[in-house]
């Protein structure tokens, strides 16, 4: 997998994060550097970790299924992607003003789990793992702590477009490495 590659899917795992801290921003009102590191540590270290844990569930079961790992990357990233741009057509909800591990905690793990089915999907395409988590890590941090700055000058109008873009990204992906597999594309 190119850098271009990883770079477009850790973009398209982090808009939920993106989006949620865009919410939490505007939740606040005015946003401090302390907000925004909080969220992109919490967005950021989840969206490393659940790859990793996808990872290691898809070293266990890669030689049951290499003949058809290709068709569950593209099942895999197209359910993602689609749930993603299901959610971005809907009612934005308000998000609350609290930074506290209790509040935080629910929301990494919530904007995290489709990047455990990715990390199942880096198994299969026998990606090197831990540069491919902390490239996606750094990135969801990054994008979180600017999301929640976005989210206290604009508002809430940012959310779905994030959520929409981030799962047409997948959707790509995942078309890509079929047509790739089956010899469209090279």
């Amino acid at each position: 997998m190119s850098l271009l590659e990883l770079f477009i899917i850790a973009v398209g795992l982090s808009m939920d994060a993106f989006a949620v801290s865009v919410c939490k921003g505007l939740s606040v009102g005015r946003a401090s550097v302390r907000h925004c590191l909080i969220a992109g540590l919490y967005f950021g270290v989840f969206q490393a970790l659940m790859p990793l844990i996808g990872f290691a569930l898809g070293v266990q079961f890669k030689e049951l299924i290499t003949r058809v790992d290709h068709w569950i990357a593209f099942i895999l990233l197209v359910l993602i992607g689609a749930g993603m741009v299901r959610e971005s057509r809907g009612e934005a909800e308000a998000e609350s003003p609290d930074f506290s591990p209790r509040a935080m905690f629910p929301l990494a793990v919530a904007t995290s789990i489709d990047a455990l089915a990715v990390g199942v999907t880096f198994a299969f395409l026998r990606v090197e793992i831990a540069p491919a988590v902390s490239f996606i890590g750094l990135t969801t941090f990054v994008l979180s702590a600017i999301g929640v700055g976005i989210g206290a000058a604009a508002g809430s109008r940012c959310k779905s477009a994030a959520e929409l873009f981030g799962g047409l990204v997948l959707i790509a992906m995942g078309a890509k490495i079929l047509l790739e597999h089956l010899g469209f594309i090279g």
